[in-house]
């Protein structure tokens, strides 16, 4: 499984976009709320999951969107359940570490 991850830095933050490969250019909608998951915002590098998870692990901000990347990272305690919003079907997690 493959994920696009994006890893910027920020006045001294470590931030990383990831999101699900096929999910890529689309945006989702549910009532009032929006996500677009924009290539410019998103596309970086097409990587395995695990290669993100590394990533992910050193990153201060991370925002995540797909269902497969985020029930991995569920899986292995890095994101909790309660944490996930889904917007048309589709997970999104904001994380931020201080």
């Amino acid at each position: 499984m493959n994920v696009y991850l994006r890893v910027m830095e920020h006045q001294n933050q470590r931030i990383c976009a990831v999101c699900d490969k096929e999910i890529l250019g689309q945006t989702f909608r549910e009532g009032k709320i929006k996500i677009e998951v924009k290539e410019s915002f998103y596309k970086g590098e097409l990587v395995s999951v695990e290669e993100s998870i590394i990533e992910i692990e050193n990153a201060t901000i991370v925002n995540l969107v797909g269902n497969r990347i985020i029930d991995k990272l569920i899986e292995i305690g890095l994101v909790h359940r309660d944490g996930v919003i889904k917007i048309n079907g589709i997970s999104h997690v904001q994380l931020v570490r201080f």
